[in-house]
């Protein structure tokens, strides 16, 4: 086993054989027991009212939300394919708890750019939303939003998900995401809030692919050969091909 280290590369392909891990009709707005909503936001400031304006501030958070250049590296790190489609993308997480790396997969399945009629006024609205994949920790829909008032020009990043915990076999880390999984889900979603908010400012480069067409965000966090091994040995079923149970 320790001699097998998986292929980053081999393990974001792998994502396309994968399906999503829950029947959306027993999912948020349908069926809300059992589910944690969660809706966040933050103000990233302010443009001219009217339509986004190009190379502004709307256009330079979409694409900090675009590359994925939000997540706070201590608790999650990505890998996926560029360049390609943006629905229909396949994403490779690894969510990191202590020593522990989970290897997790979603998918994107929709793209957003619409305008929003709201008691505030209308709202120019971009982003999109992932799912989570098969052999995911949690099961769940997760929307990143960047909104325009045209009134106002007030601009915020807003984050819209819903989330349960998926079908975990191993009875250690079924404990573990049960005392520690939501907690550090809340964390994320703040961290990834106020992240984005410092790169929009600190206008960072856009990541680029490396020489397998893979881009690994946060910028510079590939995982390394001991990062792996440690993956490979506490949780070896994390790289496996199986398909989660339907429920």
């Amino acid at each position: 086993m320790i001699g097998t280290l998986p292929d980053v590369a081999a393990v974001v392909d792998e994502l396309r054989e994968r399906h999503v891990n829950y029947d959306e009709r027993l999912a948020p707005p349908y069926v809300t027991d059992g589910w944690h909503i969660d809706r966040l936001a933050v103000d990233l400031g302010r443009e001219a009212p009217g339509e986004p304006e190009p190379g502004g501030l709307v256009a330079r958070a979409d694409d900090l939300v675009n590359d994925y250049e939000f997540t706070d590296p201590s608790i999650l790190r990505a890998t996926y394919r560029s360049p390609g489609d943006l629905v229909g993308r396949d994403i490779l997480l690894e969510g990191r708890f202590g020593p522990l790396r989970f290897l997790l997969g979603v998918r994107i399945t929709a793209e957003l750019d619409e305008l929003r009629e709201t008691p505030d006024g209308p709202e120019r609205v971009v982003g999109w939303t992932y799912q989570t994949l098969d052999g995911h920790l949690e099961e769940g829909r997760l929307t990143y939003e960047i909104a325009k008032n045209l009134t106002t020009g007030e601009v915020q990043f807003r984050i819209d998900a819903y989330s349960r915990q998926g079908r975990i076999r191993n009875p250690l880390f079924r404990l573990g995401f049960t005392l520690f999984g939501r907690r550090t889900q809340v964390r994320f979603y703040r961290a990834a809030l106020t992240r984005l908010t410092d790169r929009l400012h600190r206008r960072p480069e856009r990541p680029r692919p490396d020489e397998d067409g893979l881009v690994h965000v946060p910028t510079g966090t590939r995982p390394g050969r001991f990062e792996w091994l440690t993956l490979r040995i506490l949780h070896p079923g994390a790289v496996g091909p199986a398909r989660a149970e339907q429920g």
